[in-house]
């Protein structure tokens, strides 16, 4: 154990791994704060294909441009923690569907269907949702 550490310390420096265990901690840490309440708070058919999404329809074209430009390097950084996440402690895969869902890119919905209906992600939201009386997500 001694020689793997030895190992270890000739690539990356004890500073740098205790820097990592900290940021790994607080990301664990908030995303079990924070993904719930963002999977929560969606609307219930949100997933569904059929139904249309109009984000900042009725504001000025200025603002929506900022509120995109904003959203997506929102939806980056949930991505990338998200990915960083299944290799680190933390919600992996439900960072990223959260992550996908700020983005803005073509198919983008056929993506998010695709991954929502998965039965294991399906039963976890829904029953996430299901404790805090909010419908379960519906799917085209």
């Amino acid at each position: 154990m001694d020689n793997l550490l030895i190992t270890v310390e000739q690539w990356i420096s004890v500073d740098f791994l205790f820097k990592l265990t900290i940021i790994s901690i607080i990301s664990f840490v908030a995303s079990l704060a924070i993904i719930p309440v963002i999977l929560v708070r969606l609307p219930h058919d949100y997933f569904d294909t059929r139904a249309p999404r109009n984000w900042m329809k009725n504001h000025h074209p200025i603002l929506r441009i900022l509120g995109l430009i904003a959203k997506n390097i929102i939806g980056g950084a949930f991505l990338i923690a998200g990915f960083i996440m299944l290799f680190l402690p933390g919600q992996g895969i439900l960072t990223m569907l959260v992550g996908l869902s700020f983005l803005d890119f073509p198919n983008k919905r056929l993506l998010e269907a695709k991954i929502i209906k998965q039965p294991i992600i399906l039963s976890t939201i829904n029953t996430m949702r299901q404790k805090y009386n909010k419908s379960p997500l519906t799917l085209s």
